[in-house]
């Protein structure tokens, strides 16, 4: 199915997909455009779940120090800890289809970047527009394409109350251009739609003209080479992964990125081969296809 709609702010637009649309279609509208929404992914039930199991977090979060994390808004992470409907959303199987469709010309495996609530509360301003891939700093080339980037909508995203602020085509700038007024758009879209959107993208958060709060829950997802942003071994340690679905351990990154790209060594145990693959740390060894081939079969304590 085609985009249902667009989304226009002057000159500027979103495409705007249903939930069962071609996703090569969503994936080359991402590619043309720097974002596209995809539209009542999930229902009211799943997002009412997600607000109870993080509410007691998102509540006891402090607001940004500084204009660009803003005064008043909170960042609250480790979603894969601390919430179970989050773990089925970081895993959406056609969000992950589409992150690896996208990500899959620059690497042969992808990681999870980020997760956190972003709550933007009234009297908020605007974020400074920004792309996120300077997470790496301009080490990059442009050429690479280093993120596939998602904000649920857990409240309405509306006009008045924050809706990410995107600048459709941006991806492609140089990096000196800035997006005049009319080339800005607002993701303006029901709770249970997401806006999908790269790392080259300019965007930010929108200014919160309302008297409630909007949140947004941001994941992204990463190349299997690089240093994510989010360290999901500290925010989800291995006594906590052990007992997840070992496809989201694999995407935090406890499987090796290639070859040589993150093995350990136990520091208090001697094993039978030193150069272990992170699913030793979790009790199990790698599934099929997945690890370092040279690592050891099997692992014994050597006495």
């Amino acid at each position: 199915m085609a985009a249902t709609a667009d989304l226009r702010c002057g000159m500027a637009e979103l495409r705007v997909f249903d939930r069962n649309a071609e996703l090569s279609e969503v994936v080359a509208a991402v590619r043309t455009d720097g974002a596209a929404i995809l539209h009542d992914v999930v229902d009211e039930d799943v997002i009412r779940t997600l607000r109870d199991e993080l509410a007691p977090w998102v509540e006891r979060t402090p607001a940004g120090r500084d204009s660009f994390s803003g005064l008043q808004t909170s960042r609250t992470g480790a979603l894969v800890a601390r919430s179970r409907t989050a773990r089925a959303l970081v895993m959406h199987p056609s969000i992950i289809e589409l992150a690896n469709t996208f990500l899959a010309p620059f690497t042969n495996r992808i990681q999870l970047h980020l997760t956190q609530i972003i709550r933007i509360m009234p009297g908020q301003g605007s974020q400074p527009l920004h792309r996120d891939r300077l997470a790496w700093g301009g080490y990059l080339p442009r050429t690479v394409e280093p993120q596939f980037n998602t904000i649920w909508a857990l409240t309405d995203f509306t006009a008045e109350n924050g809706a990410t602020r995107v600048v459709p085509g941006s991806s492609s700038w140089e990096d000196d251009r800035r997006a005049l007024p009319d080339e800005i758009t607002r993701a303006v879209m029901p709770a249970g739609s997401v806006l999908l959107y790269s790392g080259s993208v300019i965007h930010s958060g929108g200014e919160n003209q309302s008297d409630t709060d909007r949140w947004g829950m941001n994941i992204t997802y990463a190349l299997g080479w690089l240093r994510t942003e989010e360290n999901q071994f500290l925010s989800c340690p291995p006594s906590i992964a052990k007992d997840l679905e070992p496809q989201l351990q694999e995407l935090m990154g406890y499987t090796m990125g290639n070859y040589a790209l993150g093995y350990y060594s136990d520091p208090e145990r001697v094993l039978a081969a030193d150069l272990l693959p992170p699913e030793i740390a979790l009790g199990r060894k790698p599934r099929p296809g997945l690890g370092d081939a040279a690592t050891i079969a099997d692992v014994e304590l050597l006495e």
